[in-house]
């Protein structure tokens, strides 16, 4: 097996995360967390649209966990992100860490919009 050392240039990834928080870069993150090329900024939740919102000109995908079990969105959420040229993928946030992270490595447009487990 090959292993090649993953670098994400200016990227954040999620190193680890627990009950209540992330780590991000090396410092524990309280509470839910919105993660893309802008930073680390603190999330409002699943009622937070505006944080999210901004993201849209900088992503072409969002990924949301909503904790330690998969939800729906609010319908609401749902639509306004989509109609701003958002994909939005809907995961727990275990799985959203994971996939943020991957596609992350990749150096794809992706950002992360998570509840802690």
């Amino acid at each position: 097996m090959r292993m090649n050392e993953v670098i994400y240039t200016d990227a954040l990834p999620i190193e680890g995360y627990g009950p209540g928080f992330f780590r991000i870069d090396g410092k524990p993150v309280r509470g839910p967390v919105c993660v893309s090329l802008r930073g680390v900024e603190p999330w409002g939740g699943l009622e937070d649209l505006a944080t999210l919102e901004r993201l849209s000109a900088d992503v072409d995908v969002i990924f949301v966990g909503t904790g330690s079990e998969i939800a729906h969105l609010p319908r609401t959420l749902r639509d306004r992100l989509e109609a701003a040229g958002l994909g939005v993928e809907v995961m727990n946030s275990p799985s959203a860490c994971r996939t943020y992270n991957v596609l992350l490595s990749e150096g794809r447009r992706v950002a992360l919009a998570v509840l802690p487990v």
